[in-house]
């Protein structure tokens, strides 16, 4: 059974958008730049949210979303180990890959893996 490219392709560039999207420029009352690893896992983190909310959590499961957040939370620098089983936890992976490699960062970022 196949699934209609349509819905996919207008869910990736929706992240490719948000992704990339403008910048602001920088003024004297903001913080100092950030390292790339925490830009990178901003740009990241934006994403996955805007995905969740794009998308919503159907087909999520607990360990799906609790191991993502712990990526999330330790500053995305934990090994990834969130593993997608379902249809749509790959789809969100699958989306989310492409969002990372848009924002400038390497396809093995994103923390998906699945181990024996």
């Amino acid at each position: 059974m196949s699934r209609p490219l349509p819905s996919i392709a207008a869910a990736m560039i929706f992240l490719a958008g948000l992704v990339v999207g403008g910048t602001v420029p920088s003024t004297a009352q903001e913080p100092q730049p950030q390292s790339w690893p925490e830009v990178k896992c901003a740009r990241y983190k934006k994403a996955w949210s805007e995905a969740l909310a794009h998308r919503g959590m159907k087909g999520l499961s607990r360990d799906f979303i609790e191991r993502h957040d712990t990526f999330l939370a330790s500053g995305c620098t934990t090994k990834g180990d969130v593993c997608p089983r379902s249809a749509e936890e790959l789809d969100l992976a699958n989306m989310m890959v492409v969002a990372a490699m848009n924002a400038g960062t390497a396809s093995t970022f994103p923390p998906f893996s699945c181990r024996k």
